[in-house]
């Protein structure tokens, strides 16, 4: 079994995958995982030759089916505390992440499906990203695009925001931002690249940095 390094190594790669393609580089894991680029090539070279990742030197990493079942395994567990931190404990959305990092390795299958039953089988966790069921299948998404992405005049419906800055959900709450609210887009300012959106009749100014962490999808 992976150890926690690995097992943090090999989601970072998923991610990346999600964004980036199929194969990233080294300095992008590096990056992500806050680490250095020699210590990231290192592992690279480990857990190819453990067979979770194909690696060629100045050619990027990429998972193998083995290691692609390993990431899946720790989001699902991830996103599964999620849930259950906040439906049964009753914590905020911007506190679960971190508490989940620390959750995801040492929980078991058996456990895992347990709390997966319990909460009847969620499909997305509390900022909208998908959990894999218990084979792995990812559920069906809409479309999406950032808020930066979107269009002027035009009515969305926010379906995910990025997790890992309790700062960046802690400022969406002080917004009254939250999933599947509809927002129209009122106004985009060259100048900074900011954004106007408005909710619930109230309008808002919200910086690249916020916009582009901010997943909507359109409505119809």
């Amino acid at each position: 079994m992976p150890t926690i390094s690995k097992e943090n190594y090999l989601k970072s790669i998923y991610s990346l995958n999600l964004t980036y393609g199929e194969s990233v580089s080294t300095s992008q894991v590096a990056m992500k995982l806050e680490i250095t680029n020699a210590a990231t090539s290192e592992m690279a070279r480990k857990l190819a030759k453990q067979g979770y990742l194909h690696y060629e030197k100045y050619k990027g990493v990429e998972l193998t089916e083995k290691g692609r079942k390993i990431a899946l395994q720790i989001i699902r567990r991830h996103r599964l505390w999620e849930v259950f931190l906040i439906k049964v404990l009753g914590l905020s959305w911007s506190e679960v992440h971190d508490e989940a990092e620390k959750l995801e390795h040492n929980t078991s299958e058996e456990l895992i499906n347990k709390i997966d039953k319990h909460l009847n089988y969620p499909e997305f966790d509390p900022h909208g990203h998908p959990i894999p069921n218990e084979k792995g299948e990812i559920p069906q998404m809409p479309v999406l695009v950032s808020l930066l992405e979107a269009t002027v005049g035009k009515n969305y419906k926010i379906f995910r925001v990025a997790d890992e800055s309790s700062e960046l959900i802690e400022y969406l709450t002080k917004l009254n931002l939250f999933l599947y609210q509809d927002i129209k887009i009122i106004e985009k300012l060259s100048f900074d690249n900011s954004i106007i959106v408005q909710v619930n009749g109230t309008n808002h100014s919200l910086s690249e940095k916020v916009a582009e962490k901010v997943s909507v999808s359109i409505l119809k």
